[in-house]
């Protein structure tokens, strides 16, 4: 049998279940003969009650995505969803179906436009972008039904590829949550921030090693300017 990209595990003191995605969802395993979406939806049904999912996931194939949001949604039970690293793409798709979403504050979460391969002539090309653009608008719709954010933002948020950290995710109504901070919110929450591409490949570039650090209390070094350009390519 093929490697599952999720697993149940049961509390058997309380009966409560936590389901665990992680990794690459479904990659081709999703419709082989063995681990196919029946096999999801059987262990989902296997038993009653509120349900706890965790994530941790890249993303992956948007349909298995959109058929696992759907059977969350349509789960008679509570669901929970937790974010404890990375909830991109497909994942996040998958993290919309959640009762309440919450994440870590030092997950993230990334949205961006569907993708996929293609090989033909003029008309299997525009095919091709027809149905990118169909699957754009039913990812907006999980989006648009979570967030209530407008259909036109989240388009431009998905154009840019944009990643968002646990406050801004709460602030945009991604997600409802912080993990471990206190419920009156007196624990200390991380700057709210959204990133464009652009941003994480230039915080990215900036941590690589120098051969001669400049000292703390040199003056010489006037970082404002560069913190004002990295602003403007934020927003």
């Amino acid at each position: 049998m093929k490697k599952k990209f999720w697993n149940w595990v049961r509390n058997e003191d309380t009966g409560s279940r936590t389901l665990v995605l992680n990794g690459q969802i479904s990659d081709e395993t999703w419709y082989g003969d063995e681990v196919t979406p029946g096999l999801f939806r059987e262990e989902l049904n296997a038993c009653e009650g509120d349900i706890t999912v965790w994530i941790n996931s890249p993303g992956g194939d948007v349909f298995a995505a959109a058929q696992i949001y759907n059977m969350l949604k349509d789960y008679p039970g509570n669901v929970d969803v937790r974010i404890d690293g990375l909830a991109a793409s497909a994942a996040s798709v998958i993290a919309m179906a959640g009762n309440k979403v919450s994440m870590s504050p030092v997950a993230m979460m990334m949205i961006h436009n569907p993708m996929t391969i293609a090989m033909g002539d003029k008309k299997v090309m525009q095919q091709a972008i027809d149905m990118l653009d169909e699957i754009k608008e039913s990812i907006i719709n999980a989006y648009e039904l979570k967030s209530g954010q407008s259909r036109t933002k989240i388009a431009h948020m998905m154009d840019d590829e944009t990643w968002f950290n646990a406050k801004k995710a709460v602030e945009l109504g991604f997600a409802d949550g912080i993990l471990f901070t206190d419920e009156d919110g007196k624990k200390e929450e991380p700057e709210a921030v959204m990133f464009s591409k652009v941003t994480v490949v230039n915080s990215l570039l900036g941590k690589f090693p120098v051969t001669d650090k400049i000292p703390e209390n040199d003056d010489r070094v006037d970082v404002k300017p560069l913190m004002e350009r990295l602003e403007k390519i934020s927003h």
